[in-house]
């Protein structure tokens, strides 16, 4: 991997930026990778439209803005409508597929992966885990970065006292991308 481009968008309040704080903490201190990441959101603190963008890479990175994502995380319908056109032409699009309709065929030829994170974190008895099952589900599809760095940066980036129930989701995720890329 020489160098990989990552958004992330969504709604303000769905933990966004807090996905893409822990893919970046676990490429750079986990995993022994550069990272960068930027971020942006509407003035609203919720509901308006956010993202996190990283670039992953074994080398140095002398550019950290994203210009042509090879990986799109949404978990919104209104995320998936304003970045999908960036996504990089037979890039990997992976979606909150119960909030997230896909068009067909999908955009610049995209690989799709689907999973009911929001089921899934109300199953687990929290819906704000839903960005934690997605943080697993990506781990899982997308293999950028070992899953040992990403549990480690999700243990130190959640509130203390929380931490098992995010690793619950994380793994739930994981689990679930797992079956989907077998």
């Amino acid at each position: 991997m020489a160098s990989t481009e990552i958004k992330i968008g969504g709604l303000g309040g769905q933990g966004v930026i807090l996905s893409g704080l822990i893919i970046g903490k676990a490429a750079a201190l986990y995993d022994n990778k550069a990272a960068t990441m930027t971020q942006a959101f509407g003035p609203e603190a919720r509901g308006s439209a956010c993202s996190a963008q990283l670039i992953v890479s074994d080398a140095p990175i002398l550019y950290p803005y994203v210009a042509r994502p090879e990986i799109l995380v949404t978990m919104s319908q209104d995320a998936y409508t304003k970045f999908s056109p960036e996504l990089r032409e037979g890039g990997l699009l992976l979606v909150e597929e119960e909030l997230v309709k896909v068009a067909d065929p999908p955009p610049n030829r995209a690989r799709v992966y689907g999973i009911p994170a929001t089921r899934i974190a109300e199953e687990l008895g929290r819906k704000l885990v839903l960005n934690i099952v997605m943080v697993g589900f990506f781990a899982a599809v997308a293999k950028v970065i070992s899953v040992d760095a990403m549990r480690k940066a999700l243990e130190k980036s959640v509130p203390s006292g929380t931490e098992g129930l995010n690793l619950s989701a994380f793994d739930r995720g994981y689990e679930y991308g797992l079956k989907k890329v077998s």
